[in-house]
């Protein structure tokens, strides 16, 4: 039986080493943003580049705030500082938890770590590159007479981190229908039944976290329902694989 004091020592090494990790992570995310600070303007610029490509000829954005100049591109590029560095910081996790999981669990945590950024990254990259420049041509085009398109940056950047996050998200559904299956959660079969009410979900997802145009939701609950399906191909592999392998396990002669 563990004493106590042995108990709350180990306690207070956990601790230690997490604010460690931590410390290490912040210092990695600081350190690219003061590599990456000089180009806040030319980040901006490329982020601002739908939308400015969508406006009519002479239109420019605004700030209205007194140090919207300077806070806006500044807090863009601390976010892409975090994500140049979110591979060491999601290194610092996985070695912070991986002494307490089991084989099992690690040979698990892996892929589905390094296919969750990847998603989340394609999620990203679809928004910027195809739903961007439909979606504010779309806005551009109904601008009405009389009335001059100009928006301002930091409600640009708070409207494109939000449909960054959205698509984001969306882009882990494989994952995570992957991840119910293989722990045996929902069996595939029961995935496969309640697909007519993913579809309709798929949009109402859709309505709410697009802007109010029927081709903006299309272009996010069509997605949806694509990488649902590609997750019940996929999870229909690994459930097959692992019933395989519990099968060989079973059929070993026990020591």
């Amino acid at each position: 039986m563990t004493a106590p004091d042995d108990t709350q020592e180990t306690f207070i090494s956990h601790l230690i080493e997490l604010r460690s990790r931590l410390l290490r992570s912040i210092v990695a995310v600081v350190a690219v943003l003061l590599c990456l600070f000089p180009f806040a303007k030319q980040i901006y610029a490329v982020l601002a580049a739908p939308l400015l490509k969508a406006l009519p000829a002479g239109s420019t954005m605004i700030a209205t705030d007194v140090t919207g100049t300077f806070l806006v591109p500044l807090k863009l590029t601390l976010m892409v500082a975090f994500l140049v560095a979110l591979p060491y910081v999601l290194y610092q996790m996985w070695a912070f938890v991986a002494p307490g999981l089991y084989q099992h669990e690690k040979r698990l945590a892996v892929p589905v770590i390094v296919s969750s950024v990847f998603f989340f990254c394609v999620g990203m990259a679809f928004a910027y590159f195809i739903v961007f420049p439909v979606a504010f041509g779309f806005f551009a085009g109904y601008t009405p007479a009389g009335v001059q398109m100009m928006t301002d940056i930091d409600k640009y950047l708070s409207f494109v981190l939000t449909m960054f996050v959205a698509f984001g998200i969306t882009f882990e559904v494989p994952v995570v229908v992957v991840v119910l299956v293989h722990l045996g959660v929902v069996e595939l079969k029961k995935l496969r039944a309640i697909r007519g009410y993913v579809i309709v979900g798929a949009f109402v997802v859709g309505a709410i976290f697009t802007p109010p145009d029927v081709l903006s939701q299309v272009m996010l609950a069509v997605p949806l329902w694509l990488l649902y399906e590609l997750g019940l191909l996929v999870a229909r592999f690994v459930s097959t694989a692992k019933r395989d392998a519990q099968a060989v396990e079973d059929s070993e002669p026990a020591k």
